[in-house]
Order: C-alpha cells, then sequence, then structure tokens
C-alpha cells in the first residue's frame, strides 16, 4: 500500500511534522510529495492525499496515457521533474476543465486522479484523491471591485469545498471582520451580518444591506448578546489556542449551527492546536490553496429544511 500527501507550496515540513506525530514514516519524497506505506489519515496540511497509489513501468508515452485511462477519465499531472514528458502523456488524456470557478459554486464531485512520473520510466498513479480540485489548487473569477482586501479568496474557498455557503434571510456574524472582506462575501449572498470588530468597517462594506457593525472585542463580546446565528466566521489574528478557547465557548451556548475559523500560526506552528479543532465531532481542518501558513477550520450542521 501507498499513500502520498502532497504538501501546499513551501509547507513540507508542516506536512512531515503532522505524519511523524501521526506515526507515519515517510519512504521517500518526490519533490513536494511525500510517499508513506500506511494507510491514510486526515491530514491538515495535504493539499491532497493520494489513495492506492499503483506504481508502474512506463514503455511507452502512448501506454502510459492507456494504462492511465484503462482507470478512470479524469486526471491531474504533477510534475516537479520530467515535466517535458509528463506533458506529453497528459496531452493524450481527456482534457480536465481548469476554467476559473464563478463563485458561489459548489466544488466538483467526479473523481480525479493524480499522477506522476518518479523516472523517465516509472509512473505513480492513484485514480482516488482527496481534493476535488487539480494538485489541491482552485483559481476564481475574482471581484475586482468590491472587497476592501483579498481575504475573501479563502472564504469563497471554504465554502465552495464545504458545497454550503450561507443563504439569504440567514444570520451570521463575523468576528474579527475590519476591513470587512468577509462581511462583504456573507452581505452579497443576502445573509444579514453582525461585524464585530474594534475597528470600523471599510465604508463601502458598512453600508451594504444586511450590515451590522458592533465596534467591541471579538473575544470580549457575549454570545447571548448576539443570539443565535447560522453561521460564525472568524478571520481573528490571533494565536490557535485562544481560537480554540473562542470557539469552546460560542459551542457550549448552542446558538451556532456552523463555524468557518481561520487558525493563523505566528512564528511556530502549533500542531497541538490543529489536532485539538479537528478533534471536534463533525470537524475539517484544511489547507486550502489560498492559505498561508494557517488552517481553516470548518463545522457544519445539516441544512434546515
Amino acid at each position: 500500500m501507498i499513500t502520498a500527501y502532497l504538501a501546499a507550496e513551501g509547507l513540507q515540513e508542516q506536512l512531515r511534522e503532522e505524519l511523524r506525530r501521526a506515526d507515519v514514516a515517510v519512504a521517500s519524497a518526490h519533490d513536494r510529495l511525500l510517499l508513506t506505506e500506511a494507510p491514510p489519515i486526515a491530514s491538515a496540511w495535504a493539499a491532497n492525499i493520494w489513495h492506492d497509489c499503483i506504481e508502474w513501468p512506463v514503455e511507452s508515452i502512448g501506454s502510459a496515457a492507456k494504462a492511465l485511462r484503462g482507470l478512470q477519465r479524469n486526471w491531474a499531472m504533477y510534475a516537479p521533474l520530467h515535466h517535458r514528458r509528463a506533458a506529453l502523456i497528459q496531452d493524450r488524456l481527456p482534457h480536465v476543465s481548469a476554467k476559473p470557478v464563478v463563485f458561489p459554486a459548489a466544488a466538483p464531485t467526479a473523481p480525479l486522479g493524480s499522477w506522476t512520473l518518479l523516472a523517465p520510466d516509472r509512473m505513480l498513479a492513484a485514480a482516488q484523491c482527496s481534493a476535488p480540485f487539480p494538485n489541491g489548487e482552485v483559481t476564481f473569477v475574482e471581484d475586482k471591485e468590491g472587497p476592501p482586501s483579498r481575504a475573501y479568496l479563502k472564504l469563497w474557498e471554504a465554502l465552495v469545498r464545504l458545497r454550503r455557503w450561507p443563504q439569504p434571510g440567514e444570520r451570521c456574524v463575523d468576528l474579527g471582520a475590519c476591513p470587512g472582506g468577509w462581511t462583504y462575501v456573507l452581505a452579497r449572498l443576502g445573509a444579514s451580518v453582525v461585524a464585530v470588530d474594534k475597528a470600523p468597517l471599510d465604508p463601502k462594506v458598512a453600508a451594504m444591506p444586511g450590515v451590522e457593525w458592533r465596534g467591541e472585542s471579538a473575544f470580549a463580546i457575549e454570545p447571548e448578546s448576539i443570539g443565535p446565528v447560522d453561521w460564525l466566521f472568524s478571520d481573528i489574528i490571533c494565536y490557535p489556542s485562544r481560537l480554540l478557547r473562542l470557539v469552546e465557548r460560542w459551542r457550549a451556548t448552542g446558538l451556532v449551527r456552523n463555524f468557518v475559523c481561520t487558525l493563523k500560526f505566528q512564528g511556530e506552528t502549533d500542531h497541538e492546536s490543529a489536532a485539538a479543532f479537528a478533534a471536534l465531532p463533525g470537524a475539517q481542518v484544511l489547507h486550502l490553496h489560498h492559505n498561508k501558513h494557517e488552517l481553516t477550520f470548518m463545522l457544519t450542521s445539516p441544512p434546515v429544511i
């Protein structure tokens, strides 16, 4: 059994440490792709996880493409080495659309395999992978006019991957909202938003229908003063351990149905806090393509019908 974990650019060491803490030994590395001989684990720092990898010799470009087509239709190439030869193989496979996503949209559900050339005459492939996008990378048709910062892109990505987003009439709280990139996204979706931050919102965001600014600390505000909300969002710059206590306090009230929060690491990676977030029942902790040295925590309840 071979399971491979693809690290996001520049985050190989975070992935190695996560695997080490889970007692998963890295057998070999192919640039950002870490190969193991153990069953897969839920990895926050992997941009993509390749399940049940198959390794076989490559006799020719045509035979390699034929072997991949025999496994399934859709394939994403990872080619840190032998790129020209790999590209010739990929050209013989069915085209996988790489058009930028227009938000809001759900992530694709069709299986997307991944493959690479370990050597000019050796291929590694997995028909089943964790990411719905090639190498875990998603691009959007960007909104360059409305949001006051580019932070909105990681919220878009989180909601696309959840395949759910706030609906018109739903109530949201955005903790640490300034300057208002996430509040902008939520208001554009038609939700009502309580934006909490000591600093004011960008005036264009503050003037949007359904937006209420509360000039208070995200850590000091009492959940009961806001009341029931469908979604709690946070992109606060703080230590993950402090964010965990904040999330636990809101969870204990029973006032929140869904959470989407960014874990921002300042200096060293706090693997213990990341694991604590992941251990919450029903939680997902992922490194999104639009994250930097940070992770995204998502916890959702079934939609109300």
